[in-house]
């Protein structure tokens, strides 16, 4: 049987199955209404864990969440990340892990999201130009002043985390993996031997033909979308993943919610295996 609940730092229960927020349009308007109305739907469906970031539309997608959700019921995580700002020559999206910087960000997060406390708040990339100990250093410091609950990761490496959690406990990772791309399973292996949650970004993509048509034969046999298989097959892959599908729509946030309660054989799991593109 297949859990679909995970504690996120070993006490934060959440529903596995969660959403990102990224693709949620911002805009004032009719976009921005049925945004409002999916992140409410999705609350509706029981997902307790929405992952949003500072740097979808410098800081709209957390408002848009507030708007949509705040006061929050209780169960519901926002998650939400910093570490890159608009800080090139140009004003392009430069990694900035400078500690001022995410002070600063964490700070702008928190009146966005309109709480005291982010309860998990992930870097969203290790900047090289600033040594780690000063970037999850200060994440440390801002846990221990009570604005953060747990620290999390995004696109790192092994011996990064490794690293990391020489200096503070990590309760999640967040890097890119699904069926196809899997060039993170030494980083998901370590997160499991430690009990860390493995939020997978884009956790459906498609690659070569073939894999596309193998995937969407599983699905007609199985009597599912391509999508739910691919969702279903990352919750049975591994108890510490976390996948946050993201959508625009209604009935695609429902599609995917509705790959919790997809069975997949063990024949069809093997198939599925096979599939992972070369690292």
């Amino acid at each position: 049987m297949i859990s679909t609940a995970f504690r996120i730092g070993g006490d934060l229960n959440v529903r596995r199955l969660g959403f990102g927020a990224m693709h949620l349009p911002t805009e004032a308007g009719p976009a921005r209404e049925t945004s409002v109305a999916v992140a409410r739907r999705a609350v509706e469906l029981g997902v307790t864990l929405i992952d949003t970031a500072y740097m979808y539309g410098g800081g709209t997608n957390e408002e848009l969440l507030a708007e949509a959700l705040h006061p929050y019921p209780d169960g519901v995580l926002i998650t939400t990340k910093v570490g890159i700002a608009r800080s090139g020559p140009s004003g392009e999206w430069k990694l900035d892990g400078r500690p001022a910087v995410l002070r600063d960000q964490v700070e702008q997060a928190l009146r966005r999201l309109r709480v005291e406390r982010i309860e998990l708040l992930q870097l969203h990339r290790i900047d090289p130009e600033t040594p780690l100990a000063d970037q999850v250093g200060t994440l440390q410091d801002l846990r221990a002043e009570g604005k953060i609950g747990r620290i999390g990761l995004s696109e790192v490496t092994v011996d990064e985390l490794n690293q990391a959690r020489e200096i503070v406990d990590i309760a999640s990772v967040q890097n890119r993996y699904n069926l196809l791309a899997r060039e993170h399973e030494p980083v998901l292996a370590a997160c499991e031997t430690a009990g860390i949650a493995f939020l997978p970004w884009r956790p459906v993509a498609w690659g070569e033909s073939g894999a596309r048509a193998e995937v969407a034969a599983v699905a007609a046999e199985v009597d599912a979308t391509p999508t739910q298989v691919a969702l279903a097959w990352l919750l049975g892959h591994s108890p510490v993943i976390l996948p946050i599908p993201g959508t625009s729509r209604i009935h695609h946030l429902e599609e995917n919610l509705a790959a919790e309660r997809l069975h997949l054989p063990r024949a069809h799991r093997d198939r599925l295996d096979r599939l992972a593109e070369p690292a």
